[in-house]
């Protein structure tokens, strides 16, 4: 059973943080062999989930982190005057429900993007071993270091940036992250569809579209359906690292 309140297949293997291929970018992630052994044992066996399926809905009661081992999940959240929103983006080795802990509950429905399987990691159990581990401890806190930084990075692209520049910036974003996921940083599929992206930049598909145009005509990038291949990845960091700053913007 899940936050969305579905029973999901779980993984009779049992697979253990200590064979999983997403270890070195998860929970687990350099931990000595007997921390992560007990973490092993607390992560309830890989949930299976189908392409828009929902992991745990919004307002839903938190009490599990859940890790990424296959596919990818986006985070929408619905506001009270109904604008639909796509506010975060996770892929394999990264964890799912920090931004939950401290009032208890999912802020936004978790939504499959393809075929993906997570692992539960209880809360309180988890707590439990941070306070009898500090290595345990130490890598959590990292997480939520890291969760922080980067919730700070993208509000200031939001706010800063010409949607040519913010396109740019979450492409290089998104190719170091299949980067240190030992898959090519230039050819890569993303499984968000064009809609979402435009949510989760501030900007409108159009702009999206025709932003992508662009960076075809000038021989960045080619993208067909959700695959995309950054044809110059030095010119495409070079853009992503411009100031772009929109023009007749102050800020206080």
């Amino acid at each position: 059973m899940t936050s969305s309140g579905k029973t999901y297949t779980r993984d009779s293997k049992g697979l253990s943080c200590l064979s999983c291929h997403a270890k070195p970018l998860c929970l687990a992630a350099g931990l000595p062999l007997e921390e992560m052994a007990q973490l092993s044992d607390i992560v309830r066996p890989a949930v299976t989930l189908a392409k828009r399926d929902t992991l745990a809905t919004q307002g839903a009661a938190f009490d599990s982190l859940f890790a990424v081992r296959t596919g990818s999940l986006k985070q929408v959240v619905v506001t009270d005057s109904d604008e639909y929103l796509v506010t975060a983006l996770w892929l394999p080795g990264e964890l799912i429900g920090l931004d939950a802990i401290g009032k208890k509950a999912h802020p936004g429905s978790l939504v499959a993007l393809e075929t993906t399987t997570v692992c539960e990691i209880p809360f309180g159990k988890l707590d439990e071993l941070c306070g009898r581990s500090a290595e345990v401890r130490w890598r959590f806190q990292h997480c939520l270091s890291h969760e922080m930084y980067d919730e700070r990075l993208r509000l200031h692209l939001l706010l800063r940036r010409t949607a040519e520049v913010r396109l740019a910036c979450f492409i290089m974003a998104i190719s170091e992250r299949f980067r240190l996921r030992g898959f090519s940083p230039h050819h890569f599929r993303l499984a968000m569809s064009r809609s979402d992206m435009a949510s989760y930049l501030g900007l409108t598909p159009e702009t999206v579209g025709r932003t992508l145009v662009k960076y075809q005509r000038q021989n960045l990038l080619l993208s067909r359906g959700r695959e995309f291949e950054i044809l110059d990845l030095e010119r495409m960091k070079r853009l992503a690292e411009a100031n772009g700053r929109r023009h007749g913007q102050r800020f206080s």
